[in-house]
């Protein structure tokens, strides 16, 4: 509880008239000793209507507040989150109330000053936005009540429990729904390759059309029904994607408003939504920092499960080690699968990387996606007028060749590389994906 501005007003107009009279007393400069007396008596009757007011403040029927929070919540999207307060006043009250929001959540529009109805409950709402994933946790919310004249302000802490989750931004995703495939994976970016031959898997027989080849002829089928019979394949259906994510310190650069961590997490779920659709199983480990595993699934349902899996998962300060990283897969996944491994690549890793790589690809089709800064090619695109533009133009074109010698070597060993910025990844992991498919080189 503390003094409102009219208490204070009050208070400060009386000690301003009392130091008058009492300087006026000093200089012995005649005054009517009436005026001593009523400066003396309102303070003493401000005093006695503050305790009264005091008394009264605290005696006032509670008010209960009530959060309909989202159960999730799409990182960077603003979101907003209604508040109900209901009260037991007997006359309009006016209040301020605000929300105390974890750590790692923006808002906007609090606190909230609003004005209390008799018999009547109040709705209004602010709005959150989510600057971490994870999950976060609503403890109280505060409301400031007047005294019933105005002399004081009561803070309430009201215990109001809620939690939320933050996921991926991953609604756009399932907009694409709504559209075609194909159409929606033009907009992102995604470039199909044309199908070179024909596909892996048996889908069924039929008769022998212009255009196809005489390989498709099955000719048990043909002599029994005495007309030409072609086998019809489509696409292998029956593959597994696992993705290595690199949870260390390396993805742990800022671009925008989201760190490499993110756009490759990103970019991971994109890739799983397409490889879903197509009837792939898809897992997820990760290496790094909080060590998971998601064993391949086909189905819809494996989406949530990666997301519920990854949605918490943050960036560590640890190094990547490639090698423990290959050997807790190798151990979990027998089966071949296409291997996406997504990290930030640096001069540095050259023979350790190469020799988990090679392991690695003698087993499974490995994709090494390695994030490019935004910065680096800010810096090799400006123009040079100075010695530290021309300074920081030299030591970025010397990074970007050393690890272009870098993506070389594996590149000469068989190992399919991406070097692309975080902002692009989600699209190119996609574009390799369906292009392998549809050559069946998966």
């Amino acid at each position: 509880m503390k003094p409102s501005r009219l208490l204070l007003g009050w208070v400060a107009a009386l000690l301003v008239i009392g130091i008058v009279l009492g300087t006026l007393q000093a200089l012995e400069l005649a005054i009517p000793a009436s005026l001593i007396s009523i400066n003396w008596g309102l303070l003493l009757a401000l005093l006695a209507l503050a305790v009264l007011d005091a008394l009264r403040l605290q005696r006032m029927p509670p008010v209960r507040v009530s959060r309909q929070m989202p159960g999730s919540l799409s990182l960077g999207r603003w979101a907003e989150v209604p508040l109900t307060i209901e009260h037991d006043f007997n006359a309009p009250l006016n209040i301020d109330l605000f929300d105390h929001v974890p750590d790692g959540l923006s808002f906007d529009n609090l606190p909230l000053a609003l004005e209390l109805q008799p018999g009547q409950f109040s709705q209004i709402s602010y709005r959150l936005r989510p600057l971490n994933r994870g999950h976060f946790t609503f403890e109280h919310c505060e409301i400031n009540l007047p005294s019933p004249l105005g002399l004081w302000t009561g803070k309430r802490s009201l215990p109001v429990s809620d939690q939320t989750r933050v996921y991926p931004d991953f609604a756009r995703l399932y907009g694409g729904e709504l559209l075609a495939v194909d159409n929606w994976l033009s907009q992102l970016g995604v470039r199909q390759r044309q199908r070179r031959g024909q596909g892996l898997e048996f889908h069924q027989l039929r008769e022998f059309r212009e255009g196809d080849s005489l390989r498709q002829i099955d000719w048990k089928a043909t002599a029994r029904q005495r007309t030409p019979i072609a086998r019809e394949y489509q696409d292998e259906r029956d593959q597994q994607i696992i993705f290595m994510l690199d949870c260390g310190r390396r993805m742990r650069s800022q671009d925008g408003e989201l760190a490499h961590f993110d756009h490759a997490l990103n970019a991971c779920l994109l890739l799983s939504y397409v490889a879903l659709r197509q009837g792939d199983a898809v897992g997820l480990c990760t290496f790094a920092g909080d060590p998971r595993y998601v064993a391949p699934v086909k189905g819809r349902r494996q989406l949530n499960v990666l997301l519920n899996a990854v949605y918490d998962l943050q960036s560590t300060q640890r190094p990547a080690d490639y090698q423990a990283a290959v050997n807790q897969l190798l151990a979990r996944q027998k089966r071949r699968a296409l291997v996406v491994l997504v990290t930030n690549l640096r001069d540095e890793d050259d023979e350790q990387l190469l020799g988990a790589v090679k392991r690695l690809s003698a087993q499974h089709r490995v994709l090494v996606a390695s994030l490019r800064e935004d910065t680096l090619d800010a810096l090799r695109n400006t123009p040079v007028q100075t010695l530290p533009e021309a300074l920081a133009y030299c030591g970025a074109v010397s990074y970007l060749n050393e690890r272009g010698e870098l993506h070389e070597r594996l590149s000469a060993h068989g190992v399919a590389v991406v070097d692309v910025r975080p902002g692009y990844l989600g699209a190119q992991l996609v574009t390799h994906y369906l292009g392998w498919k549809k050559s069946g080189n998966l």
